[in-house]
């Protein structure tokens, strides 16, 4: 009995400290990814930027191939819990959720130009590597949808749901891009105010610079 209440601690420190490595590697890779780009990330470099042995990247990871894999995954599962997260926490009305969506990303705990330089080696290589697009495609599809419902409840008889929503999600994609590829003058609250003047012009009814409108025309408090 009281071995196994010593054993059930250690295992707990040795999960533990498995997760830590796994996270450092990864942490070490997006570093890379972002500095040197996807040719040039190797275990190698990862070893040595996170400061672990080379076999420790083959411990937890095999090879390069498992470890880039688990890198986009993870990139991938925080970018989806911080779009839910936003719309969750926002006002239940479909205008303040959209707001919130738009929002949340150019937050800083999803977009810096290390995550989004991360993002675009991936994004480079999607199309040779069918793995990464279905890693990433049930996330995608289900924010893709997410904008779709969202813009169906705000959207005008005239207006089709479906083109507004492929349009706002293309335009954030841009706008991720023109932040790594364009002027360094251009940064996060830049792209935000596009984004949501965007907004502001697909449903005018509905949103203003500031934020979403209320029934009566004025403007709602919305979270972001």
């Amino acid at each position: 009995m009281i071995a196994e209440t010593i054993e059930m601690p250690q295992r707990s420190v040795r999960r533990a400290d498995k997760n830590l490595r796994r996270q450092e590697l990864i942490d070490a890779t997006i570093d890379s990814l972002a500095k040197r780009g996807y040719e040039a990330t190797t275990t190698a470099v990862v070893a040595d930027g996170a400061g672990l042995s080379r076999g420790i990247v083959n411990f937890h990871f095999e090879s390069k191939d498992k470890l880039l894999v688990a890198t986009l995954k993870y990139l991938s599962d925080k970018y989806r819990n911080h779009w839910r997260g936003a719309v969750k926490a926002a006002a239940a009305d479909p205008a303040s959720r959209l707001w919130a969506l738009v929002s949340a990303d150019f937050d800083r705990k999803v977009c810096t130009r290390r995550k989004l330089a991360a993002w675009c080696a991936f994004w480079g290589e999607a199309k040779s590597r069918p793995t990464y697009r279905e890693l990433c495609s049930a996330n995608d599809e289900e924010y893709q949808q997410t904008v779709v419902d969202l813009c169906a409840a705000l959207a005008g008889p005239e207006q089709d749901a479906g083109l507004i929503a492929r349009g706002i999600v293309a335009m954030l994609e841009g706008l991720w891009l023109h932040l790594i590829m364009g002027p360094k003058e251009f940064g996060r609250e830049d792209a935000l105010k596009v984004a949501r003047a965007h907004l502001a012009s697909v449903f005018p009814r509905h949103f203003d610079a500031d934020g979403p409108r209320t029934r009566a025309g004025t403007r709602r408090e919305s979270a972001g």
